[in-house]
């Protein structure tokens, strides 16, 4: 399906990035790990990148194409945020706001900028930029009521910036045969507060949250040639929750 294109994932040491790169690789695509956490080396597909640093960026790209080739696809996965993420709205500082819509947002951007014109001069290439379903509903808080969880007013702003920056990028590369898209998953089961757990899968029609598994194959699946004639797409893997 993906029949050795060259994939840079970023974020890929995660719980869902773990699942792309498997997935990819089960397709017969090279997905490569683009990760702070990982060193740089061929043979493991792995990649050394602080995705908030512009130079990093840049030695990444460099290095996969150094190794590998060529840049068939990039999935922006990486969720790097500060310490105080998930703080009350009212309680959130500036400072924090800022920061956080540097990392995710803006990171975003340059691996974007820095990656499509790759793809321009090899006149191919598709991009799946990781979302969310709420930037695209307002959010349930009543899932919420008796923990100490929320959603982060930041993560709403940015991921909806995602999907309509996303929507910018499929318009204006899309004569250079390149394809932009966005996966938005519902909520991923990971470990959470039982109570938040309960609560989140009463509502959502399938009745239970996301696994890594649910979301990976949608991303192999824009990335794919099955999917030539997608983009500026977002496609919601949310197991109905934006259905209701």
């Amino acid at each position: 399906m993906l029949d050795k294109k060259v994939i840079v994932v970023t974020g890929g040491s995660g719980l869902l990035g773990k699942s792309i790169i498997a997935d990819i690789r089960s397709k017969n695509g090279i997905a490569v790990n683009a990760e702070i956490k990982v060193k740089s080396d061929k043979t493991n597909q792995t990649v050394y990148c602080d995705i908030t640093n512009e130079d990093s960026i840049t030695e990444m790209f460099q290095f996969v194409l150094e190794n590998f080739g060529r840049i068939d696809g990039i999935v922006n996965n990486a969720y790097p945020y500060t310490s105080d993420w998930g703080t009350k709205f009212e309680d959130v500082p500036l400072d924090s706001w800022r920061k956080n819509v540097d990392m995710q947002l803006n990171s975003c951007f340059v691996i974007c900028k820095m990656g499509l014109e790759i793809m321009r001069m090899q006149k191919s290439g598709a991009i799946v930029n990781i979302a969310s379903i709420y930037g695209v509903v307002g959010n349930d808080f009543t899932v919420y009521e008796n923990t100490a969880l929320t959603s982060p007013a930041a993560y709403a702003a940015i991921k909806g910036g995602v999907i309509n920056f996303s929507r910018y990028l499929a318009s204006y590369y899309g004569p250079h045969g390149i394809r932009v898209n966005c996966v938005s998953p519902g909520g991923i089961f990971n470990d959470q507060n039982p109570v938040f757990v309960k609560q989140y899968e009463n509502k959502v029609p399938l009745k239970r949250m996301a696994k890594p598994e649910d979301i990976s194959p949608s991303v192999s699946f824009l990335l794919s040639e099955e999917a030539k004639y997608i983009t500026g797409h977002n496609l919601i893997v949310d197991g109905g929750w934006t259905a209701i």
